[in-house]
Parts: structure tokens; sequence; C-alpha cells
């Protein structure tokens, strides 16, 4: 853990405290035990999930500085990333997991639950659901996604739950800055703007990641998202 340290502050400038430390500790081992059981995420050893886990977790931190979010929804989270990470860095988050497959919600739960993490709320939807969802609509400060689907598909997951004034992040490989080109206009019809793409380096991964922002300027028509698998078929 020593080196997830380092390569923490180093990278994003993130101070990771003992406690920090232990339950990172505590979700890599229960990752590892359940790994074997059931198919959670294709990495299964210490070093993949402290690299390709956790700290592509933390690089959201590139995106926000200084300012975190308050509240924050996880669109397609998997086994918890990269929201857990981040509840781990900011206890004060208001948290929401959104998972479609219930292995993998209910080791959600389970983490939340071990490590006692407070104001997290996971939900098991399909994020066209969660989008039409009154509680829900236009209602965090920030809405992202790793390697869920092409950023015009992604957009129209996440942007129906910011509220104007938020941010939608979506965490992309090396078709990032292509995908990104691709989806002005589905960002423009739900109310994006794009902000930035940020490059992101981590260790021993060659491949390119990046940060792509995109500021909700505007309310979302009442008709996205459409319904379940409509967006993955009919791209905007």
């Amino acid at each position: 853990m020593q080196k997830l340290v380092q390569n923490a502050q180093e990278l994003f400038g993130i101070q990771l405290t003992n406690k920090q430390v232990i339950a990172l500790s505590i979700y890599e081992r229960e990752l590892l035990i359940w790994n074997e059981k059931i198919s959670l995420t294709a990495i299964r050893d210490e070093e993949g999930i402290r690299c390709k886990h956790f700290l592509d977790s933390f690089s959201c931190v590139l995106a926000w500085g200084a300012d975190p979010p308050k509240t924050l929804v996880d669109i397609g989270t998997g086994a918890g990333f990269p929201g857990i990470p981040l509840k781990i860095l900011y206890p004060r988050l208001k948290l929401t997991l959104v998972e479609s497959v219930a292995k993998k919600a209910n080791f959600c739960r389970h983490i939340v639950e071990t490590l006692h993490l407070e104001d997290v709320n996971v939900i098991q939807s399909r994020a066209e659901t969660l989008g039409q969802h009154p509680k829900h609509r236009e209602s965090y400060d920030w809405a992202l996604a790793r390697a869920v689907a092409k950023l015009s598909v992604l957009s129209e997951y996440l942007l129906p739950l910011v509220k104007v004034g938020g941010t939608m992040l979506a965490q992309k490989g090396e078709s990032g800055p292509a995908e990104t080109h691709a989806a002005e206009n589905a960002l423009t019809i739900l109310g994006g703007h794009l902000r930035q793409v940020i490059p992101v380096t981590l260790p021993s991964v060659v491949e390119e990641r990046y940060l792509v922002l995109a500021d909700k300027v505007g309310t979302t028509p009442s008709q996205y998202p459409r319904r379940e698998g409509v967006p993955a078929k009919r791209a905007l």
C-alpha cells in the first residue's frame, strides 16, 4: 500500500490518512475474496486493483481540484468504482451508486456496510430509469461513469441526473477525444456544454486515459433519457 500512498500524492496531490489506507486495504481484500466466487472485475491481483481501480478512481480529483462534489451519482459502478474510493477520500460526500447487475450491487452494499460508510445509497437500476425518477432527476452536483458506454450514449445516461450548474464526468480510454467530438450534438440536446478533456497518466498503464467534463448549462428536455436500451441502440 505504500506505493499507492506515494502515487496518490505524486500524481493527484492526495494525502491518504492511515484510516483511509486501512479502508482501501479492507476493500481490496473483500474484492479479491468475492472475485473468487463471482466475477466482479477482470482485475484480480493486488497491483492491478491499486493502480487500475484505486488510482484510476482517484484521478477524478483532477476534475474538481479543491472543490469536491457535495452530491455525486456513479452510473454503472460495477464493484464500486470510482464511487467508493472517492467516498473514502471525501467522508462527507453524499454518494449514490447505480448498478443494474444484482451481484455487483450486492457487493457494493457489502462494502458500504463493512466500511461503515454513511450517506451512501446503492440502487440496482438502469440509468435510463433513474434519469426519469423525480427524486433523482437533475438533483446531483456531479454524475460520473467509467467505461460504461461511448460518450454520445453516456451523455444521455448522465446529464439528466445533473442539476443545472453541475457537471458530468466521463472516464474514458484512448478513444476519449474522438468520442468527445462525436458527442457534441448529444451534449447540446441534453443541456450540456463541453468544458475540457483532461489527460490522465497512471503508472505502468500504457493506454491513454482521459477525463471528459461537460457542464450542465440548461434543463434536459423531458423526453430524455429515453426508455431502457434505446440510447445504446440509437445514440443522439
